[in-house]
């Protein structure tokens, strides 16, 4: 199947995919996080009835609605690339994936598209108890609408709850518990939607203080840094705490991974967790013998701790992951990268013998047939695989962008700790160095929200769905220079679309709350 795929066709569909991603997550993030500050301001109000909480409730959901309508656009054209450029994945297991999908279609976005009408529209038509409820009816939308969405996604990244029917050549869904409540998903889900808060709170602040820079609409600042500042600095600590929770799982479901994260090639016990570090460009395969750091900081026996909650426990690195040999935890002896290739192999050789028996009539053999694609269905992926190296993911990549989500997450702790004393102990209107720190902040929210996605999607290379699907074999077979195409026409529509909301943001910002 591969040997029919022009390479630059998988790498032009990877990177519109990518494009697309990486637009529609600038948005996403601010959606949700706004959403809950903008849910607090007007609960203060709603509680008060002080109109100058409302004034300020209302300022950030206008920012919140035009944010809200172009991250809409660019959602929509991702699902459809599922279909036009990736259509042996929709094919393959399109009917477990497209059940979250579905579903957020259906329940999250009407729920959204009905409250919000009500949040912008509906203040001197509906009680304040009624209001107040839908714009918290609003942000609990956008954020079902995020867990179904990171449900498929933890689904790709662990794929649970299904069989492989060889007459259908399809994977079909067999629990959706399984899949809607895995642990993947749990760990995924809070550690983005409250990175997304900490977003949301970065902006507001940064917002804030530029009012404070410029002398004008200092309490409505003042008001909106501290409900902001309270948010993240909370965001933020648990973000910390579900970090784990997701490293964890990393370390149990996709090693190789968390190996990519850690440029960690050999495996011991008592593992520690690079604090600081600076790969060896020279470093070309995992057994060349060359030293993979030309410097590195490590906190003793850490990564052991994270990935086996054991100070002492062995964990696997790259060399150990594709040699195999090592002891698993439940006793037995890891395989090597090409015996799961070979089983693999197997597994396809199996269900093509399993189809020409069908179509025979020869019940038997196809049965045999299937018992030996079931055995070894658990590497189906891996007979795709040509050589092991491609296995690895691009280390560098994901190291140094799992550390700058690392230390990103660090740094918000210190600043929302170091504006709330500020706001509620100093006179934080009369410090400009702070103003300017607040305002420089702004775009690391979303860098540091952007590199948690490059780990996490880059770092499970070569696959599509971990173990099963590479992404040379879930490509559709289209033109390469039609996927270049379109590739510059969103490349181009998405500038223009994010050019066109900064521009009415930055109006919309110069123009400040409204006076009543």
């Amino acid at each position: 199947m591969l040997a029919h795929i022009d390479t630059s066709l998988i790498d032009w569909s990877r990177a519109q995919f990518a494009l697309t991603a990486i637009y529609h997550w600038i948005f996403v993030p601010l959606t949700l996080g706004l959403a809950v500050i903008m849910g607090l301001m007007e609960t203060i109000y709603y509680r008060t009835g002080e109109a100058k909480w409302k004034q300020t409730a209302q300022f950030w959901m206008k920012l919140f609605g035009i944010n809200f309508a172009i991250g809409v656009a660019t959602g929509i054209i991702l699902e459809f690339e599922f279909g036009t450029n990736w259509s042996n994945y929709s094919w393959f297991v399109g009917d477990i994936f497209g059940a979250p999908l579905a579903i957020e279609g259906i329940l999250a976005f009407f729920m959204e598209a009905t409250f919000i009408a009500v949040m912008f529209f509906g203040w001197q038509k509906v009680s304040r108890g009624f209001h107040l409820a839908s714009t918290w009816l609003t942000g609990l939308g956008a954020t079902i609408s995020a867990w179904w969405i990171l449900v498929a996604n933890a689904w790709m990244q662990y794929p649970v709850g299904m069989e492989f029917n060889p007459d259908t050549a399809r994977n079909e869904m067999v629990d959706f518990w399984a899949v809607a409540t895995s642990p993947m998903a749990v760990h995924k889900f809070f550690h983005t939607v409250l990175s997304a808060w900490v977003v949301g709170a970065v902006f507001v602040v940064g917002v804030s203080c530029w009012y404070l820079l410029r002398k004008r609409h200092a309490e409505f600042a003042l008001r909106s840094i501290k409900v902001a500042a309270c948010t993240g600095l909370f965001a933020a600590l648990l973000t910390a705490a579900t970090g784990d929770g997701s490293g964890y799982q990393v370390a149990q479901k996709q090693p190789m991974k968390l190996a990519a994260m850690e440029g960690y090639y050999q495996g011991e016990k008592g593992a520690g967790l690079v604090a600081f570090g600076l790969l060896n460009p020279e470093k070309q395969s995992p057994d060349d013998g060359v030293d993979p750091f030309l410097m590195r900081i490590e906190i003793p026996y850490m990564l052991s701790m994270l990935a086996e909650r054991d100070m002492e426990a062995f964990v696997p690195g790259i060399q150990d992951l594709l040699q195999g040999g090592y002891t698993l935890k439940d006793g037995s002896v890891a395989l090597s990268a090409k015996e799961k290739m070979e089983r693999g192999r197997q597994a396809i050789a199996a269900f093509a013998a399993y189809r020409q028996a069908k179509a025979a009539g020869d019940e038997a053999l196809a049965q045999k047939e299937a018992e030996t694609l079931k055995a070894n269905m658990p590497y189906f992926g891996y007979g795709y695989i040509k050589d092991a190296s491609e296995l690895v993911p691009n280390v560098p990549l994901t190291f140094y962008m799992f550390r700058v989500m690392v230390m990103l997450g660090g740094y918000f702790i210190l600043f929302f700790a170091v504006v709330l004393f500020l706001a509620f102990r100093k006179n934080l209107s009369e410090m400009p160095l702070i103003h300017w720190v607040a305002l420089l902040t702004i775009p690391l929210g979303y860098l540091a929200s952007q590199a948690g996605w490059v780990v996490a999607e880059c770092g499970r290379q070569p696959w599509a769905i971990q173990d099963m699907l590479p992404v040379g074999t879930a490509i559709s077979k289209l033109e390469v220079g039609s996927v270049q195409t379109t590739f510059f026409l969103f490349l181009i529509l998405f500038t223009v679309l994010l050019i066109a909301e900064v521009g009415i943001m930055l109006k919309a910002i110069k123009k400040g709350p409204e006076q009543h």
